[in-house]
């Protein structure tokens, strides 16, 4: 098994209850983006020992929380987003230390924050099982906590979730206020600058939780329960603009102050004044999961409602969700034909779309399909498992289909009028799978991480199965072809689809490669069904999952690999063991080389078929994909092993001479397979000189009738352009006459292996080029066709190869795919020399033919009721880059896609060589074209221009003109047509633009080199971080890794540029070998690629500012800012540390106010020099009284002890009132210069360290010191 990331359990470890129903109320405050509300939590406890519960909660404050209605005051809330930043001014080096304050929101799952204690007073007792109240409580319950392993996945829903022991259960009430809505809905329109209608929704919850940012809860996929929703919102655009008017008592607010309190931002106002009186009465309609079971005015508020929604199916707090907003209602149930009517009868669903003021002509026409979608499901595989199904169409969503019960919120990106063709494919198959995914995905879910493969895999075939219905064979086979080759390209090195479910989180490209191989893995596994004659294959097996689900044989809905395993193996009646190790738990595709020779003695067709795996080969990083490999090598994901075979059945279909295909089933199981198929044929004259007499015949004017004759007739289609005239005017060829005799000693037409498409393998064969061409012509099978003109695209330029590629762009009965990928490989014989740029002669000729006028150069007018026609007629010009365009005015459908088409092959062709009047020889000789060349060259520029300012007045269909413009001068500055001005570009970032505009407006500018700018850089990171769109943020993240993978992979160093001459590299001399390894392993290895990028980057502070800007910006989700912090993980080495700031000290002042009384205060001057430390000297010695002058009369009395003479003692000396704490040793030897302020009388000594404070000192009676203030 591959080394991924740990495989995580949806089910989180046992928390000891599990929830059976759940009523949350909601007053959403749209202008103020705040709610307040309360939940209703219904907990049944595992024991009566419960004494607490964990819920997810954030963004939220808690206002109360009782349980049975005690009141549980000991409950413990830790808020995720106020973790969310470092009180201190920190930098990208301490990206680490605000990971580790959010390291348990980080996980997935993340952990509970909030922990509610039971009072001592409630306690849990048990119920009788057969009681009212015990049937109650064995509802429909979530599996929080469940142990279910090792009982068996076939066993009824009642068993695995039931606990031993009934107990009473207990309801916990949770009262809260979210005071700025931060994660988890996404608000459009009510900014004073945003324009668009105002509405709401929520955004699509991740792995890291979403759901507790609206409401407590279990936020966890695997927590299921009912569920009543009541949400509270104005009534209509102009209530909810309205300034909420405060309650008034006497008169007076009904603050204490008596004053009106500022409930909503200022700039309400100014929404009131510039809001349309038609658009404040247009009503907010409340889109939600379950059923409307009432609606009514709320009554203690003016100007709201409260819409009250029912769910009686359990379903996650993840898969809840709501929008609010202007809706207009379309009835997409119209569109049911009466017959599928008739059939399902009572089972039809009722179909609603919801679109904002102005696109219901968009719903309906890009919903067209969905009627006879959701009935094909229901007759096909189980019915609805929904009352109900509604889509709403928002701004700015991303991703463009949120999935929850009974609603899909998608994107209004993928709405598109009638007149716009381009995108139905695309559009439908993202309808088709969003309502899918009601089934499998919504209904049914994955039973752990590593089981995702199943629900996005069964949600893709069914998705595939209806398109095979509307859109035909032809369709859903070369699609199927086109994702198995993108398959064996991508499945090098990857783990298997089991062990990419846990990775589906880390990067987009897991998801995305887990829905191509998953449904492709699913639909061999059908055809190996049906060949072995089960008539319904894999339908049949998917319909008895949903009824397992829908009867509680599929515990809580989750479904696992091996009860799918289990499943087919029992209805298909089959040993699936070796397919699933080797398609879902191993990893890689298989790539057969196969010989053949036919054996004439033994009259049998020798086939060897060798089978190999692709190696994990090392590869030139790219900077689109240069992020996805920095996280797999972080976590540790690393290719599964390679096996040494895949085995199975294989079909082995031969074409012999009679024209019948002939169908071999084999047995492959080992690497190399040897087998004998018996010919069946009596060897006769092939098709070729049969060819040759018809060609002659029509020559010749006579009929050439083929009954006459024994051959057959083989050939079909390619037949085009076959009269030697044709043949002239065309410059076709045809093949030589040593080759023609080969073709008449074959005894077969050719052999396809693996005909069935029952492997996802690519195939090489060793048949010659003649073979090929009679597969193309010959087999009605469109992945037969492919393979035909795939193997001629890869041969090397020949004018018969071109003229086999014309005639099939020319052959209309080819299906439409066919056709594009040969116009597309004859650019590889547009050349010179023995060529003669054929290629382009045959190109320009098809399109000469199909779209202009006759014997004219000149583009007939744009008619696009053909779908295959608009498709050829796009692919040409995208291939010569020749063509000019004549605009159409009599055009029922929208051009702009064709237009942008034209508008990059103009630029393309213009880039391709220097601009005239550059490109001068060396004798600076003119030539006299270089005229007319200049002119022309003015007026492409011109006409690009043109289009861009056409598209500025005269929006096209998500500006595509406009993005093409941009697309136009990126090309044609790289390639040094024209100035490269970055002005031009940056006028589309700004604020205001469309996002699809400033996404590509950002990338071009990278595209150009401007990511070293660092006002581009600081500017578009500033816009990740504060832009509220999702859908700009998600591409700005995804423009982020590019710029890093620029800065790692960088470019061609000059002192290791190499030059290529005739297959032979030659470097620069002066390159060192050091410098030449350190350049090959940036672009070659991950490790090296990012010492390159930590070098590049470690002096941008640009970059380092920007990015920890938007990592503490207050609009970025959890998720999001993790990005960031990865990035950062990725590029900085951690600092722990702190930077601390002090103010600088300032100088004092004193003025004496009288009465003994001295007023402190301080100036604005700041010290900043060090003060000498204050050091008080005692007293000097008292001097000796004077001598008293003797009088007459005086006698000195002499003591006999000391015979001194008795005098009075000196007076007491003054104690000093502050004595200054002493300085360490060391300091105290060094020196400072004394303050210039006024000296105190006190005695100054320099000590030398800086003081912290300076301090004066009066020396005298206490009495004459007076009270300080």
């Amino acid at each position: 098994m591959a080394g991924t990331l740990e495989s995580q359990n949806l089910l989180p470890p046992s928390a000891g209850f599990s929830v059976s129903h759940q009523k949350a109320e909601l007053d959403i405050d749209l202008l103020a983006h705040r709610l307040k509300g309360k939940t209703e939590i219904v907990i049944n406890p595992h024991s009566k020992e419960l004494r607490s519960v964990r819920l997810n909660c954030r963004q939220c404050e808690i206002k109360r929380v009782t349980a049975n209605g005690r009141a549980c005051p000991n409950y413990v809330y830790e808020e995720p987003y106020s973790k969310a930043t470092l009180p201190w001014e920190a930098g990208v080096h301490q990206h680490h230390m605000l990971r580790k304050k959010l390291e348990t929101q980080l996980k997935t799952p993340p952990e509970e924050e909030l922990v509610i204690n039971f009072p001592k007073s409630l306690r849990i007792d048990d119920i009788d099982p057969f009681s009212i109240e015990a049937a109650a409580v064995a509802g429909p319950r979530s599996s929080v906590g469940f142990k279910d392993d090792n009982l068996g996945e076939l066993q009824s829903a009642r068993t695995a979730i039931e606990p031993e022991h009934r107990y009473t259960p207990v309801t916990v009430t949770i009262e809260f206020a979210t005071p700025q809505i931060r994660d988890g809905m996404h608000f459009v329109g009510w900014e004073e600058d945003d324009l668009r209608y105002p509405h709401a929704y929520t955004k699509s919850f991740s792995p890291l939780g979403g759901a507790c940012c609206l409401f407590p809860c279990v936020d966890n996929s695997a927590a299921r329960c009912t569920w009543e929703i009541s949400i509270t919102s104005p009534k209509t655009i102009g209530d909810a603009f309205n300034r909420p008017q405060p309650s008034v008592i006497n008169g007076v607010g009904g603050l204490t102050n008596g004053m009106h309190k500022e409930t909503v931002k200022v700039t309400a106002d100014l929404f009131q004044s510039s809001i349309s009186a038609e658009d404040g009465a247009l009503e907010l309609a409340v889109i939600c999961t379950g059923d409307l079971t009432d609606e009514v005015d709320d009554h203690t508020a003016l100007g709201k409602k409260t819409s009250i929604f029912s769910c009686g199916i359990p379903l996650s707090a993840q898969q809840i969700g709501f929008a609010i907003g202007p809706f207009e209602h379309v009835d997409l149930a119209e569109f049911r034909e009466g017959v599928e009517d008739d059939k399902l009868g009572q089972n039809a669903v009722p179909l609603h779309g919801f679109c904002l003021p102005g696109r219901i002509e968009e719903v309906r026409n890009t919903c067209l399909l969905m009627a006879k979608a959701i009935d094909f499901f229901t007759l096909e595989y189980g019915s609805y498992p929904f009352s109900n199904y509604k889509l709403c169409f928002v701004d700015d969503a991303f991703p463009e289909s949120i999935h929850t019960g009974f609603l899909t919120i998608c994107s209004n990106n993928l709405l598109f009028p009638a007149d716009v063709i381009e995108p139905l494919e695309r559009v439908s198959r993202q309808m088709v799978n969003a309502l899918a995914s009601q089934w499998m995905g919504v209904s049914v879910i994955p039973k752990e991480l590593s089981d995702t493969w199943v629900v996005v895999g069964i949600a893709s075939f069914m998705t595939d199965a209806f398109l095979r219905k509307l859109f035909g064979k032809n369709d859903y086979g070369y699609r199927q072809k086109q994702a198995a080759d993108l398959v064996v390209d991508l499945d090098v090195g990857r783990p298997s689809i089991y062990d990419t479910g846990p990775l589906v989180g880390l990067d987009l490209f897991e998801a995305e490669f887990l829905e191509l191989k998953a449904p492709l893995v699913l639909s061999i596994l059908d055809r190996r069904f049906t060949k072995t004659g089960s008539a319904s294959g894999l339908s049949r097996i998917i319909s008895r999952v949903f009824l397992n689900a829908k009867v509680g044989d599929l515990a809580n809905g989750a479904i696992s690999t091996s009860y799918f395993a289990r499943t087919c193996e029992k209805l298909g009646h089959a040993k699936l063991e070796s397919f699933f190790a080797q398609w879902v738990y191993g990893a890689g595709c298989p790539r057969f080389q196969v010989t053949q020779k036919f054996n004439k003695k033994k009259n049998v067709v020798d086939l060897l078929i060798t089978q190999k795996q692709s190696e994990p080969s090392e590869r030139d990083l790219e900077k689109d994909t240069f992020m996805r490999d920095v996280k797999e090598e972080e976590h540790g994901v690393y290719a599964g092993p390679l096996q040494p075979a895949f085995t199975g059945p294989m079909t082995i279909c031969i074409h012999e001479a009679d024209g019948s295909p002939y169908e071999h089933l084999i047995e492959i199981k080992e690497a190399q397979t040897r087998v004998e198929i018996l010919y069946n044929t009596k060897y006769k004259r092939l098709k070729r000189s049969k060819r040759q007499k018809e060609r002659i015949a029509t020559t010749g004017g006579v009929e050439y009738n083929p009954d006459g004759n024994d051959d057959v007739l083989l050939y079909c289609l390619g037949d085009v352009l076959q009269s030697e005239e044709e043949m002239q005017q065309w410059q076709l060829a045809e093949w030589p006459k040593e080759t023609e005799d080969e073709m008449n000693q074959e005894a077969y037409e050719w052999i396809r292996v693996d005909s069935n498409f029952e492997w996802i393998c690519r195939t090489t064969m060793s048949m010659p080029g003649y073979m090929f061409l009679s597969q193309l012509q010959q087999d009605k099978d469109v992945v037969a066709q492919l393979e035909s003109v795939q193997f001629m695209a890869n041969q090397k330029e020949h004018p018969l190869i071109s003229t086999i590629l014309l005639r099939t762009l020319m052959d209309t009965r080819y299906f439409h795919g066919i056709r594009t990928t040969a116009a597309a490989a004859l650019v590889k014989h547009a050349k010179e020399g023995d060529m003669a740029w054929l290629g382009l002669f045959h190109l320009e000729k098809a399109f000469q033919h199909f779209f202009c006028y006759e014997a004219s150069p000149i583009p007939q007018p744009n008619e696009f009721s053909d779908r295959a026609a608009y498709l050829i007629k796009c692919a040409i010009p995208r291939t010569i880059a020749k063509v000019r365009d004549g605009r159409g005015r009599n055009n029922e459908f929208s051009d702009s896609h064709y237009l942008s088409t034209l508008m990059e092959a103009l630029a393309e062709a213009m880039a391709s060589k220097p601009p005239p009047g550059q490109d001068l020889d060396a004798d600076f000789s003119f030539d006299e074209n270089d005229g007319d060349d200049i002119r022309f060259h003015n007026a492409c520029l011109e006409e690009l221009d043109r289009y861009r300012r056409t598209d500025e007045w005269l929006p096209s269909y998500h500006n595509i003109l406009s993005r093409t413009a941009l697309n136009c001068t990126r090309i044609l500055s790289s390639a040094g047509v024209i100035d490269n001005i970055p002005s031009h570009l940056i006028q589309y970032s700004r604020d205001g633009t469309a996002d699809e505009l400033r996404i590509s407006a950002f990338s071009n500018l990278f595209e150009l080199g401007l990511a070293k700018n660092d006002a581009v850089l600081r500017w578009f990171l500033f816009a990740l971080g504060t832009d509220p769109s999702l859908y700009f943020r998600e591409h700005a993240f995804r423009l982020l890794g590019r710029i890093l993978g620029s800065y790692a992979i960088g470019q061609p160093s000059d002192s290791s540029t190499a030059h290529e001459q005739d297959n032979l590299i030659i470097e620069q001399e002066d390159a060192s070998t050091e410098t030449r390894k350190a350049d090959l392993a940036r672009r070659t290895t991950v490790h090296g690629a990012l010492a390159a990028l930590k070098e590049e980057v470690k002096a941008n502070e640009a970059l380092k500012h920007g990015l920890w800007t938007a990592i503490t910006s207050p609009v970025l989700s959890l998720p999001e800012m993790r990005q960031l912090l990865d990035i950062c993980r990725v590029l900085y080495d951690q600092e722990t540390s702190m930077v601390v700031k002090l103010r600088y000290p300032r100088y004092w002042r004193c003025k004496k106010v009288g009465k003994g009384k001295l007023h402190f205060s301080t100036t604005e001057r700041i010290r900043t020099q060090p003060m000498p430390k204050c050091v008080l000297l005692p007293p000097p010695a008292a001097p000796p009284p004077l001598p008293l002058p003797l009088s007459s009369g005086t006698k000195i009395k002499k003591e006999d002890s000391g015979g001194s003479e008795s005098m009075p003692p000196p007076p007491p000396a003054r104690k000093p009132l502050f004595k200054p704490p002493k300085r360490p040793s060391e300091v105290e030897q060094g020196s400072a210069k004394p303050s210039p302020a006024r000296e105190t009388p006190a005695v100054m000594a320099a000590e030398g360290e800086r003081p912290k404070f300076k301090i004066k000192l009066k020396i005298g009676p206490k009495k004459e010191l007076g009270e300080g203030k």
